[in-house]
């Protein structure tokens, strides 16, 4: 049954968002704030599928650490999920991407037009200086900024290293950050057409504030990041897959 309506939630998937995307062309023509919206929305419709379709609910947690416009936001990175949700939970994010990214005709666009934060992980230092600055024009305009530590979709029970990223930013921007952990890997896995029932859980946890040292601040976020959602996984496990060999 799982399968089924796996394949029904990504066949409704596909063809929402190449509804989306194709309805939103003529808006590049127009402010950028457009184009937000229609992520947005975009955003809405998938999370309608998930529950429709597959039963997955998304539960919010710690609302009321999350940054009131300007920010920078850490999150965990299992799945697919959270790189679109953040266009529902927050307004006008600035997402810390590769730079590859810009090159896929339409999805690249509207990353450009949007202030996307792209990066070139071959460019080393100046690739670094170059987030930092589109960064800092981000918060300038009053945006939060999501990045993911790992870098990548880190498989479920996994602990990845954490990219040096997050270290520039938190040193050169001098603004909080605020981890994030959730336990979306058991319900929609890295590199799986599998969308399961249950409730996905993003926990926004308390800022980590400006001024510590670097090791400091990476070894503090890694451990609230890591730990919270091993707890959260495990009690996902325990709630909707007690007894089941689908996990």
């Amino acid at each position: 049954m799982t399968f089924i309506r796996s394949a029904l939630f990504f066949i409704c998937f596909w063809i929402w968002s190449a509804i989306m995307n194709l309805a939103f062309l003529p808006m590049l023509a127009f402010d950028r704030l457009w184009i937000v919206r229609g992520q947005t929305l975009w955003t809405k419709g998938i999370i309608f599928l998930m529950r429709a379709i597959c039963g997955l609910k998304i539960e919010i947690r710690g609302q009321e650490n999350i940054p009131k416009g300007a920010g920078l936001i850490a999150c965990k990175h299992q799945s697919a999920f959270e790189t679109m949700a953040f266009h529902e939970l927050l307004r006008d994010p600035a997402m810390v991407l590769k730079k590859e990214l810009l090159n896929i005709p339409i999805y690249g666009w509207y990353c450009r037009k949007t202030k996307m934060i792209a990066v070139d992980r071959k460019g080393h230092a100046s690739a670094l200086k170059a987030m930092i600055a589109q960064s800092q024009e981000a918060l300038n305009d009053n945006r939060p900024i999501v990045i993911f530590p790992e870098g990548t979709r880190s498989p479920l029970d996994s602990n990845l290293p954490y990219q040096p990223g997050i270290a520039a930013l938190y040193s050169k921007l001098n603004v909080p950050v605020t981890p994030i952990a959730l336990n979306s890997g058991l319900f929609w896995p890295r590199k799986k057409f599998i969308c399961r029932p249950g409730t996905l859980i993003i926990e926004f946890l308390p800022a980590i504030e400006p001024g510590l040292k670097r090791k400091d601040f990476m070894a503090q976020l890694k451990t609230q990041i890591e730990n919270r959602t091993v707890e959260l996984i495990k009690d996902g496990r325990q709630t909707h897959f007690s007894g089941s060999k689908d996990t």
